[in-house]
């Protein structure tokens, strides 16, 4: 008798469990289905254009709550298409609960976490890859669209939120989403959020995006941020890498300079010439960094030692005309300020056209090199006319008006 009762037991035990392990698969079923309805209203709004958000939103609440019960199975809780379904439908609500603002204060976190969890794990299982790749790239396409309108509309905490987003989504299938880790750090720069724009353009000049620019635009983001430490890891890991950079050096004569170490920041242009003396480009680069730093008798030096090395380098002779031409332009306009009879105008208006008499054989050797660049050739023209040439200011107008 005894062991007629165990057995009987045993057969209900195993029929109850037989029961639940079918319910759940109904479960896991049914939110399958919902999902599918789902799918064939967003694609009815994204090619009617009609509104149907309400209708979306309620048939992924009713595909959650079947989810959420074959989740909560033992028997279920770990199946590739419970995974698989969970990520589709939580990621699916935030699209399209995404003007809700009190559904998505309340839910946002847990549908991100645990939609992008469940993705994860289900893209183990070969079966589901392809169909998490397709989807998941899906929303990002669409996600993207809606970041760039808010980013043009100046709404960048909102679009960095989105960049965000879409850089889990590519980590939940193993990838890096370089370009939107790099839109959310510039995102966060334009909204003020100190903080994460520097962490983002630091992971950004970790996987070498943008090289060689970004390494200068995360130190940049790190000193404002107040991580020295941190600024002055990423600058001397991008100049061993990029050691002729303009960006990167400028941006360590910045760090030196914002120290407080002058030296320091001549410092650091001087081991780069120590270390490469003959290379014509750095000359070039770091005469640019002495212009935009104001420092124009080093940066003519530097523009001269690379004409120097390569009489015909282009790059030199057009900087050098231009800086020449442009503090000429600068002191005529100190001049224009002047009083009536102010007896340093006519002083500074001969100064000013030594200046230009100094860029002209720099800027005519560039024409030589570059005859169909109009705007040198407006610039020498108008160079000839103020310093008395009216023969060479005619030739020159003539060869542009041909262009």
């Amino acid at each position: 008798m005894k062991n007629k009762i165990i057995k009987t037991s045993l057969i209900a035990t195993s029929i109850l469990f037989g029961f639940n392990s079918f319910s759940q698969k109904l479960n896991e079923t049914s939110a399958a289905l919902e999902y599918k309805k789902y799918e064939g209203v967003f694609r009815t709004m994204m090619t009617t254009g009609e509104d149907k958000t309400d209708e979306a939103k309620k048939i992924l609440l009713k595909a959650k709550s079947y989810i959420d019960l074959a989740a909560e199975n033992e028997t279920t809780k770990n199946s590739p298409k419970t995974l698989f379904y969970k990520g589709e439908i939580y990621t699916g609500l935030l699209l399209v609960t995404a003007d809700d603002s009190v559904y998505q204060k309340e839910n946002a976190d847990q549908l991100i976490a645990e939609g992008l969890a469940s993705y994860k794990k289900a893209f183990e299982d070969k079966k589901f890859k392809s169909d998490i790749r397709t989807s998941i790239f899906g929303k990002k396409f669409i996600l993207a669209k809606a970041a760039d309108t808010l980013y043009k509309t100046d709404q960048f905490k909102e679009a960095g939120e989105i960049y965000e987003f879409q850089v889990k989504l590519s980590d939940a299938i193993g990838e890096m989403d370089s370009i939107s880790l790099f839109n959310s750090g510039l995102s966060a720069d334009r909204a003020g959020d100190t903080k994460t724009a520097a962490d983002r353009y630091k992971q950004a000049a970790e996987i070498g995006y943008r090289a060689p620019t970004i390494y200068a635009i995360a130190s940049s983001a790190l000193r404002k941020d107040k991580r020295l430490d941190e600024a002055k890891a990423i600058i001397t890991a991008g100049q061993k890498k990029y050691p002729n950079n303009k960006d990167i050096l400028f941006e360590l004569v910045n760090m030196n300079l914002e120290a407080g170490d002058n030296a320091a920041a001549e410092a650091s242009l001087n081991a780069a010439i120590e270390a490469d003396p003959t290379n014509k480009q750095l000359y070039m680069t770091i005469g640019t960094i002495y212009f935009e730093l104001k420092e124009d008798k080093k940066a003519e030096a530097a523009l001269l030692k690379a004409l120097e090395i390569d009489p015909n380098y282009s790059d030199a002779l057009y900087q050098l005309g231009a800086m020449y031409t442009g503090n000429a332009s600068n002191m005529k306009q100190e001049a224009s300020q002047l009083k009536n009879g102010d007896p340093k105008y006519d002083v500074m208006l001969k100064a000013a056209d030594e200046i230009n008499k100094k860029a002209v054989p720099y800027l005519e050797k560039y024409i030589e090199l570059n005859p169909k660049d109009k705007q040198v050739l407006m610039i020498l023209s108008q160079l000839h006319r103020s310093l008395k040439n009216p023969e060479k200011s005619a030739e020159y107008k003539k060869r542009a008006d041909a262009l």
